[in-house]
């Protein structure tokens, strides 16, 4: 598995929009066979602010992944929405893994 956490800072007057764009976009990205999960949270103390949890299955799915419309559609839609550029951290996992640990 590749993990990517992606941290957005959204302006106050956009979180709304923010979380529709958003969540229309997780709900498409799910249905991606490279795809194993994908998580919007957000931080309770700033509701500006945002993590993009993104489990995928190969180091290659991340780019297929920026090919789909729904994300094009969602990074255009929320480009105005950023009150600082969004920024990923990329983790491996290490439980469970595919080893027989997990």
């Amino acid at each position: 598995m590749f993990i990517v956490h992606v941290h957005v800072h959204v302006k106050s007057e956009f979180v709304d929009a923010f979380r529709q764009a958003t969540l229309e976009n997780g709900r498409n990205s799910v249905q991606e066979p490279g795809i194993a999960r994908f998580d919007v949270i957000q931080q309770q103390d700033d509701p500006t602010r945002f993590v993009l949890v993104e489990v995928y299955r190969t180091q290659q799915d991340p780019a297929r992944h920026k090919e789909t419309a729904h994300y094009q559609t969602w990074r255009d839609t929320v480009a105005e929405m950023m009150a600082e550029p969004r920024s990923s951290v990329k983790y491996a996992n290490v439980f469970p893994d595919d080893e027989g640990w997990g």
